[in-house]
């Protein structure tokens, strides 16, 4: 059974579109070889203030993908930096056993995001 946060965002995921102007593109696992989280961010200043993601899987890692994007908005590189996929399985609502790769390629992709934005010198 699903939690209400998993239902709400796979359902209706927020920040789908693409972000053909995204600063960075973060990427966990490999389009084309199973599970895949990208996770695109912009940046204004220090802030994050427009988030995209892309993924192929099942409903629980869009929910992740979803619930991680509306996160991040208005967080600074010090703050995206801190949220571990244990923090989002339980903000989730504890995902389903076997669905823990979900969180976890979420966070990895923004992650994966935030690292190439410090490595821009920010």
């Amino acid at each position: 059974m699903f939690s209400l946060a998993v239902v709400e965002h796979s359902t209706s995921p927020r920040n789908t579109e693409p972000l053909p102007d995204a600063d960075v593109v973060g990427q966990a696992g490999v389009p084309g070889e199973g599970p895949y989280m990208l996770m695109s961010l912009k940046w204004d200043g220090e802030r994050i203030v427009a988030t995209s993601f892309d993924t192929y899987g099942c409903p629980v890692v869009r929910a992740c993908g979803s619930f991680v994007s509306e996160w991040a908005k208005g967080k600074t590189l010090e703050q995206a930096s801190v949220l571990t996929a244990s923090d989002l399985m339980l903000v989730m609502g504890n995902l389903p056993l076997g669905k823990e790769h979900c969180a976890k390629l979420s966070v990895e992709a923004l992650l994966d995001a935030v690292r190439q934005q410090k490595g821009k010198g920010r």
